[in-house]
């Protein structure tokens, strides 16, 4: 079975894999020592790096106003926010943190037209911190839907060097579409208005394009509590 692998990380597993090969061209003279270590050590490298840049298929949910996550990991919070992310007023923030281990390509959380783009460059504080979204390099999309606007935020973390993002304004967008990836570690931010249902809360797992965390507020089943 092949292992997807996103684009930018395909330079990258070519690199590993020519490194692999000169370390078994190196060894094959024998011996003890740094020799006989090599491949073993490239070879641990370039499987972590092709694991790392894997870009798996989902199965996106369908349905009126869902909203599925922007990214694989583990929610870190859920909490309201005032004039953040090209939303104006109130709105409410999800919070994902993406550790190593977690599939790094982001999602459209909606069908919808991209509104607006920004990227700033900044810090690169650890991603759990609460003022990594407005500190560090990220990147951000405000996306319109049928419902309303949502907003993705690309956050680059301790470890993460590079942020790439591919939809620009005025591009159409479906939900789950890869719209990005952040390189080693990170966070993504996902805002929307406030009286929409969030459907998901801190400690829980997510994966991007595939778990619902919540739907536009005219579609919620009446009476759909918020969290």
């Amino acid at each position: 079975m092949r292992l997807p692998i996103a684009r930018e990380g395909l330079p990258i597993v070519a690199v590993c894999a020519v490194l692999l090969a000169a370390a078994l061209l190196w060894a094959r003279d024998g011996g003890w020592g740094a020799r006989s270590a090599a491949p073993a050590g490239f070879a641990v490298l370039a499987l972590f790096v092709t694991w790392f840049f894997r870009d798996p298929a989902r199965r996106v949910p369908h349905g009126a106003g869902l909203v599925v996550s922007p990214a694989d990991g583990k929610v870190m919070s859920v909490e309201a926010v005032d004039g953040e992310a090209f939303m104006t007023g109130p709105a409410t923030r999800v919070t994902i943190f993406l550790s190593i281990f977690d599939v790094h390509v982001q999602r459209a959380p909606m069908m919808g037209r991209v509104r607006r783009y920004s990227y700033r460059a900044g810090r690169y504080l650890p991603a759990w911190r609460p003022d990594a979204s407005s500190a560090n390099e990220r990147a951000t999309l405000g996306i319109e839907t049928e419902a309303g606007p949502v907003v993705v935020r690309q956050i680059a973390g301790l470890v993460a060097r590079r942020i790439v993002t591919y939809p620009r304004e005025g591009d159409r967008v479906a939900a789950g579409d890869r719209i990005g990836l952040i390189r080693f570690g990170s966070r993504v931010d996902l805002f929307v208005p406030p009286d929409w249902v969030v459907a998901v809360q801190p400690g829980d797992a997510v994966r991007g394009g595939e778990t619902v965390v919540g739907r536009a507020a005219d579609k919620a089943p009446a009476g759909a509590p918020q969290r």
